[in-house]
Order: structure tokens, then C-alpha cells, then sequence
């Protein structure tokens, strides 16, 4: 295999996603060609051209120690989802939902956050594939797997939520909610406090490709760009090209999702989501763009599904999908920055690290009947009905 990470090739078991340049600035206009009532034709994605290969090869200039800690982050999110589903499969959980094959986006994304309390810092109004965002944010594998077992030690929900659904007040990463989409009008009230307060904090809302369907998604766009009004806004749609079990191909009246921002003047790109390089980068310059401008942004960034939707419907490795780890780890023991030995090993530290976790929190005790009137409403004021 050459070095060149992530060369798209041909699917014959599922919908495969296009590469798209690392050179792109404000938007990328490049798709899969698809048909009305197809699965996207494999032939008809395009390849990268020779400026998006060279900057690939030479992993954009990124550090060596950035890139390694890249891969040590999106191993451990791997492995830590693998034994979310395992936990799953042994009856020790309700449901499980996640984001394997989301790793090359939503690593950067949380090496690259301001993290932190309060208006200086980011916040993050996250949806349920989040995981490898939060891993790169310092997400212990315990938290995460006290929440899929519903544990009352859970420091997100106290045990009162499905996998994935996170919340850590200490990094303002809002709760992620269910209902899909409602993340992005409320990630307009944080930036619009950031863009008073003026300290430099941005907001940074994610969410799917299916999802933006919903009346929110249109109501963040509007509520981002009022002129004069505009607020410091990173909005991002993960686009896997399927919504639960519709797929992507003929849903969309537009070209592509990131062409809705454009109608409302805001800066868009569509990136290939599975290249941790091009995300970083990416990530960095948008970034970059709305803390100096205190204006909107948007990056589409096409990924893939590895496990399918949830457990719902059953959490089986598709064959098929670019796995964007294996990809990018082949091409960094290529470059020799890693070698097969030293890649085997953090496998299997993270395996290890998992079931030990696993272990320890199947003794922790569930939620009492009582709790569940906890955290409803700030400092539990006027909780429970019974006694208002």
C-alpha cells in the first residue's frame, strides 16, 4: 500500500464516500454522483488531485508527536467503542450507539477545542458519535462505559441516559440529546453569550446528515448569519450518507449539505471527514477564521458508518465502509513513524485498559428509584412535582 491516506476504493457492499482536496479554502464543489433511487456509483467519485496527494504524503506538515498522538487517540476510542458493543451483545446494556469510523474527524476536533469552563473557553453541543471527540478531551474509558451500563457513579447522567449521550459541565460540553438536530439552535445561545462576553470563545455544534432535514438545522443557519449580528459559530454536519437505514441518495435537493450555508453568506467546505490530516487542518483554519472574525463557518465532512446505525440494528461490522484507523496507521508505519510492533502494543494496552474498566464499574451500583428526580432543573429547584 502506498503511504497516501485513505485512497477510496470501490464498494461493491455499500455507499462510499469521495475524497475531497486539502487545498479547498471556502467550499468544495466535488461529489459522488448520485442518482435518484441508487446506491452511489463508485465509478463516479473523484480522485484526488496532485496537490491534495502530495499534502497527504507528507501528512500536511503536522508534527510527528501530534500525529502519533492523533493514532493513540483514535485506537483507544476505537477499542473503548468495540467494548461498548461487547457489553452490548452480553446483556450488561440497554443500547448502544456510537461513532467507530468517525475517528479521522472528531479526534481533531477535541485535540484542537479550547477546553475549558465558562464563556473563554469552547463550547461543544455534541451529538451521539461523539466519543472520539471526547477521548482527545480526556474522556476516561470508565465514564464511558458507566454510562452504557447505566451506573449511578455515571458522571454524565448519574445512569439516566443511552450510550453517548455525554455532558461535562468542566469542558462546556453541553448534554447531547436524543432528539436529533435540537443541538444546533441552542449552540447559537452559547456563541451569542461568547460573542458578547468577546474572550475568545467559539461554539462548535456537530450533528448528521439525516438530521439536517429538521427545522432546527435551518433555524442555526438563519439565527448564525443575521447581518451585523453574526455569531462565532463552527457548524459542522458529519455526512456517512445514511440516516438510520435511508440512505443519503435522493433525500437532498442540493448538491450538498454545505451549499445550504452558502445561501446564507456563511464560509462552507466539504472535506474528506475519514483523512485525520485534512480534518485537522481543516478544523484549524476554520477555527482559526471565526475566532478572528467572530463569524459562522461551516465544514461538512464526509465519513464513514462502521457498525452501522446502533444497536438497533445490530452492530455489525459493514464491509465496505474506508476504516479510516487502519488506513491512517498503515500510512504512519510507511512513513515510519510507527512500527507494527509498537502499533500492536497500543492496541492491546487500550484492550487491556478496557476490560479492567469494564470490570471494575459491572460492581458499581445502579441508580436508586429516588435519583430520578436529580438534575432535572439547576440545583434540583422544583425537581420532584410531589413536592411543589
Amino acid at each position: 500500500m502506498s503511504n497516501r491516506i485513505l485512497s477510496n476504493p470501490a464498494s461493491k457492499n455499500g455507499p462510499t464516500k469521495s475524497n475531497k482536496s486539502s487545498s479547498a479554502r471556502a467550499s468544495t464543489n466535488s461529489k459522488p454522483n448520485l442518482k435518484a433511487n441508487s446506491m452511489p456509483n463508485p465509478k463516479s467519485i473523484s480522485k484526488p488531485n496532485a496537490k491534495s496527494s502530495s499534502v497527504i504524503n507528507s501528512f500536511g506538515g503536522l508534527d510527528k508527536a501530534l500525529l502519533l498522538q492523533m493514532h493513540d487517540c483514535m485506537v483507544k476510542s476505537r477499542v473503548l467503542e468495540e467494548r461498548l458493543i461487547k457489553i452490548f451483545r452480553a446483556g450488561e446494556a440497554y443500547f448502544w450507539i456510537g461513532g467507530p469510523g468517525e475517528e479521522a474527524w472528531a479526534v481533531p476536533m477535541g485535540l484542537l477545542a479550547k477546553k475549558g469552563q465558562g464563556l473563554a473557553y469552547d463550547f461543544l453541543h455534541l451529538h451521539y458519535r461523539c466519543t472520539p471527540t471526547l477521548v482527545a478531551m480526556g474522556l476516561e474509558m470508565s465514564d464511558a462505559i458507566r454510562l452504557m451500563m447505566n451506573r449511578a457513579t455515571d458522571p454524565s447522567t448519574g445512569g439516566r441516559n443511552f450510550s453517548g449521550h455525554y455532558c461535562f459541565p468542566k469542558w462546556n460540553v453541553a448534554p447531547v440529546t436524543s432528539p436529533i438536530e435540537i443541538q444546533y439552535p441552542v449552540a447559537c445561545g452559547t456563541a451569542h453569550a461568547q460573542k458578547r462576553a468577546g474572550q475568545g470563545g467559539i461554539s462548535i455544534v456537530s450533528g448528521g446528515d439525516a438530521g439536517t432535514a429538521e427545522g432546527d438545522f435551518a433555524s442555526c443557519l438563519v439565527w448564525a448569519s443575521r447581518k451585523g449580528q453574526e455569531l462565532p459559530l463552527l457548524i459542522t454536519v458529519q455526512n456517512n450518507l445514511w440516516g438510520i437505514s435511508t440512505c443519503y441518495d435522493g433525500q437532498h435537493g442540493e448538491s450538498q449539505i454545505a451549499d445550504r450555508a452558502k445561501a446564507f453568506g456563511i464560509r462552507s467546505r466539504v472535506i474528506n471527514g475519514n483523512d485525520p490530516v485534512e480534518s485537522y487542518l481543516a478544523l484549524q483554519e476554520e477555527m482559526a477564521y471565526i475566532r478572528k472574525t467572530g463569524k459562522p463557518s461551516f465544514i461538512e465532512a464526509q465519513v464513514s458508518r462502521l457498525y452501522g446505525h446502533s444497536s438497533g440494528t445490530g452492530a455489525n461490522f459493514v464491509p465496505g465502509e474506508i476504516d479510516c484507523l487502519k488506513d491512517f496507521e498503515k500510512a504512519m508505519v510507511t512513513a515510519g513513524h510507527l512500527t507494527e510492533t509498537s502499533a500492536r502494543e497500543i492496541w492491546t494496552k487500550y484492550e487491556e485498559e478496557a476490560v479492567a474498566c469494564a470490570n471494575a464499574v459491572r460492581t458499581e451500583p445502579a441508580p436508586t428509584a429516588e435519583s430520578v428526580w436529580d438534575h432535572i432543573y439547576f440545583n434540583n429547584e422544583n425537581a420532584d412535582w410531589r413536592k411543589f
